[in-house]
């Protein structure tokens, strides 16, 4: 449970960061809050030569509307985003999903940006951001561009963020007075989820669709595309969620198996898309 030894740098701007990922490559890792890398470090699983602390970039944690949209930067605490009046109004499932993670000692060092690289399938944040139809903006040494929340996820804690790339900024959008719902189960409340369900209604008149996610299903955070796909030809919430472990990897583990997840998904799609219709 001791890290191999690594060399430390702070960094004291995005640009400082970026310089500091290239003159490293692929031997630095970035860390903030520190709750997914450290671990990983611990068991050896990750073994990075220098790490570049990002945590006191004070320009990359806050809360803001941007148009249609609010923009949440990288840095910003799950505890900030479950306490902001704004998201609570206008993307209520981010605001009380935040509030879900680990324990308040976790949710007042995890950053939101942290959470969506480390790409752990059985996270609830990346789960929620696929939901809601979200992207992501990482800044690089070619400029900024936006990822969609969608293509973020590429393989088991691996993300379409490169090397020398920075996640700076997530973007979701404004969906106040629709239905949502976050369901999870897990043995202890501060336990990462068997098996998670993050469900935002869609728009009425044929707008926006409704998103259904799923955390602990597969290798890589899902969409549960059969689910998503029966409410768009017009399937009730019973007829959909039987559609829930379509398309999905379940785990086996000594939390559970397989089959039992499946079950669980559909339990809880099912759930959520009750709560979500009564919005």
């Amino acid at each position: 449970m001791i890290p191999v030894a690594f060399d430390y740098e702070r960094a004291t701007s995005v640009d400082h960061a970026l310089g500091l990922l290239a003159e490293h490559g692929d031997e630095a890792k970035l860390i903030a809050g520190g709750h997914s890398l450290l671990p990983l470090m611990k068991l050896r699983l990750a073994t990075p030569a220098v790490l570049v602390d990002i945590a006191r970039l004070p320009d990359l944690a806050f809360i803001r509307e941007d148009g249609d949209e609010i923009a949440i930067g990288a840095l910003t605490r799950h505890h900030t985003v479950n306490t902001s009046e704004l998201l609570a109004r206008e993307v209520p499932l981010l605001a009380h999903a935040a509030g879900q993670v680990g324990d308040p000692q976790v949710r007042h060092r995890g950053t939101i940006g942290g959470s969506l690289v480390h790409g752990d399938p059985a996270s609830d944040l990346p789960a929620v951001l696929l939901a809601l139809g979200a992207r992501v903006i990482v800044t690089g040494p070619s400029g900024e561009r936006s990822i969609p929340a969608a293509e973020l996820f590429t393989g088991f804690l691996e993300t379409a963020v490169g090397e020398d790339e920075l996640l700076t900024e997530v973007r979701v959008p404004r969906l106040a007075g629709l239905g949502w719902s976050f369901q999870k189960f897990t043995q202890r409340a501060c336990d990462w989820a068997i098996v998670g369900v993050a469900a935002q209604a869609g728009e009425p008149g044929g707008g926006r669709g409704p998103g259904v996610a799923l955390v602990n299903m597969g290798a890589t955070p899902l969409r549960a595309t059969g689910v998503e796909g029966a409410l768009a030809g017009g399937a009730d919430a019973a007829e959909a969620a039987a559609l829930a472990a379509e398309g999905t990897e379940a785990p086996a583990d000594l939390n559970a198996s397989s089959e039992f997840r499946e079950h669980l998904a559909r339990v809880l799609v099912r759930r959520a898309l009750d709560e979500a219709a009564e919005g």
